[in-house]
């Protein structure tokens, strides 16, 4: 097994590419040790010193290090995904499948959902994060940033250069944008 690595936008969270599906619907953020035990892939990577959080997405995983070189975390890690894969361990003990159909969102909501889907979540994948829609309230989106994007020093200009200016002329009920946790 080959996996690839490429740094992120934000210099605490480097990729980590298996050449293989990682999630086979949804994705998965953890941010704590604690929060990882619904994933035995998260749960070993955090047992790694200097792991802060642990995102998993289609064909990807992202780890966000705190108080450690990436020179001494990167073989670790490497290392962690690689027996992970080659011993056969599932990656969630349960699907992790979102059950939000939308069927109750409003056409403004079911607007931006899509355009989030279509425009905006590839884009931040190759970035190695996500972002998820959280609410529509007063004009305003909330968003979840997740993965490299937490963090990550130009998370905020995307979120208002980028994604609040597409929101804002699509569609015209959207005033701003935020990031809440």
């Amino acid at each position: 097994m080959f996996i690839q690595t490429e740094a992120t936008p934000n210099p605490d969270t480097l990729k980590f590419l298996p050449g293989c599906a990682v999630m086979g619907s949804g994705t998965a953020n953890f941010t704590k040790a604690l929060e990882a035990e619904p994933s035995p892939l998260a749960t070993r990577l955090f047992d790694i010193r200097g792991v802060a959080g642990v995102f998993l997405g289609s064909d990807f995983i992202t780890v966000t290090r705190e108080g450690v070189e990436w020179d001494a975390l990167s073989p670790r890690v490497l290392a962690a995904i690689m027996d992970h894969f080659t011993q056969g361990q599932p990656v969630m003990s349960f699907d992790a499948e979102n059950t939000d159909d939308g069927a109750s969102d409003s056409d403004v909501v079911k607007q931006i959902k899509e355009l989030i889907e279509t425009r905006v979540r590839p884009a931040v994948a190759q970035d190695g994060g996500d972002i998820v829609f959280k609410s529509f309230e007063d004009g305003i989106v909330y968003l979840v940033m997740q993965g490299a994007c937490s963090g990550c020093p130009s998370s905020s200009m995307t979120l208002k250069n980028g994604i609040e200016n597409m929101l804002r002329h699509y569609v015209p009920a959207v005033q701003e944008v935020r990031a809440v946790e």
